[in-house]
């Protein structure tokens, strides 16, 4: 391990007195690890690898969406997308915009044109996944939120957005075909290659 003798020193603000512009300038001058992702959850940075069972899982969503919409389609892997609630700059492990989606005047995609976003559960930061993500993406309006758990072995898939939650869950054993054809997506996910950890 290296000891870095230059350090770049983030002041951390309360709520929303510092934008998430601001924050992640800094990141980009930090001398973060080649293959870590970074993103703001309620304010606070988490940077966690990205390891092989995270990115063949996101892999195999990514190949199920391109079979379903085409390789047009606007899908993204770990692209900041900033969604309700204090300072949450967001880089979804997997995002489906709708078509016809377009930037904002800052050059960014917008939380509103989200219809499916997957984030595959990494033991450091399980807790943003199931919690403050979960609501975030309710309030945004994201109508589909699968998370698949490869510590379970288990996907859940969270619909009909309401009130900063959502109203059904559904979990899956990974084996079984994900069915999320009575959703905006119309897909079937099948599971059966979802690698374990």
């Amino acid at each position: 391990m290296t000891v870095l003798e230059d350090r770049i020193e983030i002041e951390m603000a309360d709520d929303n007195a510092e934008r998430l512009d601001q924050w992640f300038e800094r990141l980009a001058r930090m001398p973060v690890p080649e293959g870590y992702k970074a993103e703001i959850v309620g304010g606070c940075v988490f940077m966690t690898p990205q390891r092989d069972v995270h990115w063949e899982t996101i892999r195999e969503i990514l190949w199920a969406l391109e079979d379903r919409f085409g390789r047009r389609a606007r899908v993204f892997s770990d692209v900041r997308i900033d969604f309700p609630g204090p300072q949450n700059g967001f880089c979804p492990d997997v995002a489906k915009l709708r078509d016809g989606a377009a930037k904002d005047d800052e050059g960014r995609w917008r939380y509103e044109d989200v219809e499916f976003v997957a984030e595959v559960v990494s033991k450091g930061t399980a807790q943003n996944d199931y919690g403050p993500k979960r609501t975030a993406y309710a309030l945004a309006g994201v109508p589909v939120y699968l998370i698949a758990d490869p510590y379970q072995g288990a996907c859940h898939v969270y619909t009909e957005p309401k009130e900063g939650d959502y109203a059904y869950n559904l979990r899956v054993g990974y084996g079984t075909d994900v069915d999320m054809t009575t959703t905006p997506l119309a897909l079937t996910l099948r599971t059966d290659d979802f690698p374990r950890d």
